[in-house]
């Protein structure tokens, strides 16, 4: 079997794993990057990168990039609860909008980033193990391209970004905390002829919720949810509910009536926890370390700024600044004090459950002030803790 060596194996090359690929690229590390699909390929997803995933995508020189793909930039989140509408600006002056990109397109842009920046990027490999040396130490994967040997190659780091089923994290046990169990059940597909003129709309009734935005090449994304406990009944007729819970919103149902689906109808649900991202040899980043529910549509974002945080720890260790277990022991608390509002806040609102008088009387007293429902907008898109929100307007989602 043939070895080599590499500062840092990577296995997966989606939204986490190319962007601390290329990170480290960038620093000089030799890095190697192994996926099992092949690119451009297509993977489930909400799409949404929200401003503070934009901000990062423009700080690694690569906004230009997707805008040049033809993605439609949204400035509006309108969210819809029946009695009340409020639209509200998503971003900030210095990053105003958000971006929902079809994978096919974004994942392939992050790959080519990565290879650009001097990672090595094999497509197609199925890591079959991990190899442990004394001291049950990782030190390298094994594995395959599609009819290829089986080849064993080294690292300083393995680097699972293998998403929520990760391999990486199986094999070393990593532990999970903070967990809860699935709380929502969610479907999409595209739809043309759904134009939506740059604004993400979400309605939400006792429930359910449902909602739509732009992507790339005039599709728009059309999803619903409702809560996991109805997953059995849900799925034995999902175009039918998926239909069902348009009718909600009338006005709504007309449009969407009006326009013509192009792709079947996909969908899952996920369970919430953190797991401890490093241990000897090994580290963690995205969906791998970090999973929660789909309904803040954070994936993404919280991906890129993982990316980050990893790849700056990483450096630290990797370069002798500080000792492996101090640099991610810092990765681990920066990750976990960035995500955890997040992770709160979305275990809140994952329920469906209906509105609570307090927060209900909060957003009437908002309806109509812009400056207000663009601060609810940027709680939506992790621009805004939900903390400072209700600190400005006067109550609490605990109330």
């Amino acid at each position: 079997m043939s070895e080599s060596r590499y500062d840092v194996i990577v296995v997966g090359a989606r939204c986490a794993g190319s962007p601390t690929a290329m990170l480290l690229a960038r620093r000089g590390y030799r890095v190697l990057v192994v996926d099992r699909a092949t690119f451009p390929s297509d993977t489930l997803s909400t799409h949404l990168v929200h401003p503070p995933g934009v901000a990062a995508l423009r700080r690694w020189g690569l906004l230009d990039r997707l805008v040049a793909t033809g993605c439609p930039p949204i400035h509006t989140y309108e969210l819809d609860f029946g009695s009340l509408v409020l639209p509200g600006a998503p971003g900030t002056a210095a990053e105003p909008c958000a971006y929902a990109p079809r994978r096919i397109v974004l994942d392939k842009l992050l790959v080519d980033a990565a290879v650009e920046a001097g990672a090595e990027v094999r497509e197609g490999f199925t890591v079959s193990e991990l190899v442990f040396g004394d001291g049950g130490r990782v030190e390298g994967i094994r594995g395959r391209e599609a009819d290829g040997p089986e080849v064993t190659e080294r690292a300083r780091v393995v680097l699972g970004a293998d998403g929520l089923h990760s391999l990486v994290a199986r094999a070393v046990g990593a532990r999970q905390y903070n967990e809860n169990p699935k709380l929502m059940v969610g479907y999409y597909s595209y739809f043309s002829g759904l134009e939506m003129d740059g604004v993400f709309k979400a309605h939400s009734r006792p429930y359910r919720s449902f909602g739509a935005w732009p992507t790339h090449d005039g599709l728009t994304l059309v999803g619903g949810c409702w809560p996991f406990a109805e997953f059995n009944d849900i799925k034995k007729d999902i175009e039918g509910n998926y239909l069902k819970n348009f009718e909600l919103a009338p006005a709504w149902a007309d449009r969407v009536r009006g326009a013509r689906r192009e792709a079947r109808i996909v969908g899952a649900a996920l369970p919430n926890f953190f797991r401890r991202p490093f241990g000897p040899g090994w580290a963690l980043v995205g969906d791998a370390g970090y999973c929660k529910d789909f309904f803040t549509a954070q994936g993404i974002s919280d991906a890129f700024i993982s990316a980050e945080l990893c790849a700056d720890s990483l450096d630290a260790a990797l370069s002798g600044r500080e000792p492996f277990d101090t640099a991610m022991a810092g990765y681990q608390s920066a990750r976990d004090q960035h995500m955890r509002p997040v992770y709160d806040f979305t275990l809140q609102v994952s329920t469906l459950e209906p509105l609570s008088p307090e927060f209900e009387k909060v957003l009437e007293s908002i309806d109509g002030n812009q400056k207000a429902m663009d601060a609810f907008a940027q709680v939506n898109a992790g621009v805004m803790p939900v903390s400072q929100f209700f600190a400005a307007w006067g109550t609490s989602l605990t109330d």
